[in-house]
């Protein structure tokens, strides 16, 4: 069985405070995108094996998607087995919720390969022990998401769009980021209902004025490149352009998936993976 895990975007990021938890309120607009890794599923007898194409994704139990089967399993005191091989295609270490997404794509299908009876609801509150992103990547589309992830409300879908993902030589830690965020005096955060307003009109132009992540100046202090990367989108023709997550890929938005690729065949940076792909 292969299974998709695609991989999204922030099209806005707001930080509302500390929770007693001690994780951070968190008020962002994600979106699904295209492109995924692939999940290559196989029964085994009891033994979870998790392995990965990409040499910076580890395997076995350090891996997030077989922390993900073993919670399934110890959930529903399942003893079959299974073995997992992750196609890399999304960027690692990028803000994209590639490791997210795969836990997710992993707990939607185990449930159907081992016959359990997790529902919807079973499976969200599972993974959110797993992260914050994996309760939207379960969902997928369009979403607001609330809490530390986990409160979703859909949102209008919004596919077709092009996206241009631009991804630079180095890795971001996202406990790093929130942390240094928590040093800073507070800023001005993106208008979140503005921008859901504007997608609910399909006005792609005031969408791109409205972007905001309140993160992005934590990350361009370490990393003043990724100032330089936004300048590239928007000169190579993207109507706007934004870091998603921690970082420290940044994301431009065409009209279309053709504009797109044109946007993406236009820009030179060393170093950087360039990747076209539309939301979904």
């Amino acid at each position: 069985m292969d299974v998709k895990a695609h991989a999204k975007i922030n099209l806005s990021l707001d930080l509302l405070g500390i929770r007693d938890d001690g994780y951070h309120e968190i008020l962002t607009v994600m979106q699904t995108l295209e492109l995924h890794d692939i999940l290559e599923i196989t029964p085994l007898d009891r033994e979870i094996r998790v392995e990965s194409s990409h040499p910076e994704v580890p395997a076995g139990r350090e891996n997030i998607v077989c922390r993900a089967a073993e919670l399934l399993a110890n959930e529903y005191r399942c003893a079959k087995g299974v073995r997992i091989v992750i196609r890399k295609n999304i960027p690692v270490s990028a803000g994209l919720a590639g490791g997210s997404s795969n836990a997710a794509a992993a707990l939607l299908a185990l449930n159907r390969l081992w016959g359990l009876s997790a529902t919807e609801d079973d499976l969200f509150r599972l993974g959110a022990r797993l992260g914050s992103d994996v309760p939207f990547c379960l969902l997928g589309k369009t979403a607001l998401a609330g809490g530390r992830g986990e409160v979703l409300t859909p949102l209008p879908p919004l596919p077709g769009l092009g996206v241009v993902l631009v991804k630079p030589p180095f890795g971001v830690s996202t406990a790093k980021v929130y942390r240094l965020y928590d040093d800073l005096q507070p800023g001005p955060g993106p208008d979140t209902e503005a921008v859901i307003r504007a997608m609910r009109a399909g006005d792609l132009k005031a969408l791109a004025g409205l972007l905001g992540n309140v993160l992005e100046r934590v990350t361009v202090s370490l990393y003043p490149e990724i100032k330089g990367i936004k300048k590239a989108l928007l000169s190579a023709g993207a109507f706007g352009s934004l870091m998603s997550g921690s970082g420290p890929t940044v994301f431009g938005l065409c009209p279309g998936p053709g504009e797109a690729r044109e946007v993406a065949s236009r820009i030179s940076l060393p170093g950087c993976q360039i990747i076209a792909t539309e939301t979904i």
